[in-house]
């Protein structure tokens, strides 16, 4: 069985991977940083249905305490499909932003990608099969005003899925990133009211989770298997 780490599974977008990755039959390890009581009552729901899920704690932007708990992960043996999903915003207008806003979103979705992603390559590399998946945003495409460490940090993320695609094309796995636009959550309903994703959405409506989740699911089968190097939106049609 094919084993699962999906960074911030705690949340809407997570969640909802989580859900659909262990109904693959993958082993969900579910990660959390400050909610893990939320992501050990999706591991008990998992495996009551019959899935195969843990749960898991560490900040991805402490590289010490990411290595501690990665090598006690890959001592249970590679960690094949990676989905990077954890990340914050703290919104500001850029001539009013703090350092440590800037910095702190930089160093959960840009730094913890290193921090996860790095150790997990050459245990994934050694199985010649591996799909890494990054969760990036429609910001990093389009820009959004008060989100300039966001949309920077996730269009980093776009630089780096592209050059790790080239490096791992050869030995058997795919590097993606899915940049999604404006998606149900608890987060969301606080920013977007209905009018507002009238305006901005095509479709009129805010995606649903499970939406992402089936589109990451497709790029950690292996149905995309030839799918490499690529930004994928799910949005709406908004760009």
């Amino acid at each position: 069985m094919k084993r699962a780490l999906i960074t911030g599974g705690s949340g809407a977008i997570g969640a909802a991977i989580c859900q659909r990755l262990a109904s693959d039959g993958f082993h969900v390890i579910i990660h959390a940083n400050s909610n893990l009581a939320a992501a050990q009552s999706l591991c008990q729901s998992l495996v009551a249905e019959g899935h195969s899920a843990e749960a898991v704690q560490f900040d991805v932007a402490d590289a010490a305490a990411s290595l501690a708990a990665l090598e006690g992960l890959l001592a249970q043996g590679p960690v094949q499909v990676l989905v990077n999903n954890a990340g914050i915003h703290d919104d500001a207008v850029f001539p009013g932003m703090q350092a440590a806003q800037w910095h702190r979103v930089i160093d959960v979705s840009l730094h913890g990608f290193f921090n996860v992603t790095q150790p997990l390559t050459m245990p994934m590399i050694r199985t010649r099969w591996g799909r890494i998946i990054n969760i990036t945003s429609v910001a990093a495409l389009a820009g959004n005003r008060g989100q300039t460490n966001y949309a920077a940090a996730k269009s980093a993320l776009h630089g780096a899925t592209k050059s790790l695609a080239l490096e791992l094309a050869s030995r058997g796995i795919t590097v993606n990133a899915v940049a999604p636009g404006i998606i149900e959550s608890a987060m969301s309903k606080d920013v977007f009211d209905k009018d507002m994703v009238a305006r901005m959405v095509p479709m009129k409506r805010t995606g649903k989770p499970e939406e992402v989740a089936s589109l990451v699911a497709f790029l950690a089968s292996e149905q995309a298997a030839y799918i490499s190097g690529q930004v994928i939106s799910i949005n709406g049609g908004m760009l």
